[in-house]
């Protein structure tokens, strides 16, 4: 599968699509998390490349994650991870050893939902895995596959999950809206996801690749925009941003969002998008830069 210079170059190659803050952290190294327990209140967590790598919970994580809920500190996952319902989620946590309250597991999906509730009724088509659940999105949605009718039929398209979407479906995606130009509503904005085997591609990369084959500008719903940001802090509560730590293992979504959020950000190195690289090369090119940086939490 492409590898950590390819998936970067992608983001760096839509950069003009993500939040124009920069991330100009100081680069601070610690060993673990719980070096920076004391200085944080509220700990937001990336899913994949911090606390799982692909369907394998990292080893240590939950175990920290306790520490820092034993010592009364908010710790709240905030991921990109669209496909299922909250509900799926906390119990995929569950098995994986941790213990997030249901209220503190908050995914793009959310973000997309209360989109969705603000908007007009339309029939959507979605690229999403087989069998997905819909529910909690309100909307009459199908699942798009190679039927050029579920294209043609649909008055908007949800970017989900890309687990069954290869270049097939994707070139009639784009020929559908070079057609009918229809609303694009990325529910997951991520180009790559780390696995197990490797880096996966994720809806996000072919949002992109349709906006610039087509006129349409998709809507985006998740990390590093401001919506999902948004919904955390109301969750939350009154707590100073500088209290508040954004954890990640990309620079493009994770820092670059938590940045601007105005959250302080920590990039984890050894188990999803830069495991096995030296970041630094990827920090000085991008201008992207964390707060701290830790191999693992």
């Amino acid at each position: 599968m492409n590898n950590t210079g390819w998936a970067f170059a992608q983001y760096e190659n839509i950069r003009n699509r993500l939040p124009k803050a920069k991330a100009q952290g100081s680069r601070v190294r610690v060993d673990h998390l719980g070096e920076l327990a004391d200085d944080f209140d509220v700990f937001l967590f990336d899913a994949f490349g911090v606390l799982n790598i692909g369907f394998s919970p990292v080893p240590g994580a939950a175990a920290r994650v306790d520490m820092l809920q034993a010592l009364g500190k908010r710790t709240i996952v905030l991921t990109n991870g669209a496909s299922y319902p909250g509900h799926v989620a906390r119990a995929k946590y569950k098995r994986y050893g941790y213990n997030f309250a249901a209220e503190d597991i908050i995914s793009s999906r959310d973000a997309l939902a209360a989109h969705l509730r603000s908007m007009p009724a339309l029939r959507w088509g979605a690229m999403a895995p087989k069998g997905a659940s819909f529910d909690g999105l309100d909307a009459e949605i199908t699942l798009l596959e190679d039927d050029p009718d579920s294209f043609a039929k649909a008055e908007g398209f949800l970017l989900i999950g890309s687990e069954i979407w290869n270049d097939a479906l994707q070139a009639q995606l784009v020929e559908s809206l070079r057609q009918n130009p229809r609303p694009v509503l990325v529910g997951n904005p991520d180009i790559v996801a780390g696995y197990e085997h490797g880096f996966v591609r994720q809806p996000g990369l072919y949002a992109h690749w349709l906006a610039n084959e087509t006129a349409i500008e998709p809507q985006f719903f998740g990390k590093p925009f401001a919506e999902v940001f948004a919904e955390a802090a109301r969750r939350f509560g009154p707590v100073p941003p500088e209290r508040v730590l954004m954890i990640g293992d990309t620079l493009h979504t994770d820092i670059l969002g938590g940045a601007a959020a105005g959250f302080k950000t920590l990039l984890v190195e050894d188990h999803g998008m830069f495991k096995g690289e030296d970041v630094r090369p990827y920090m000085d090119e991008s201008g992207i830069f964390p707060d701290f940086i830790t191999p693992t939490i």
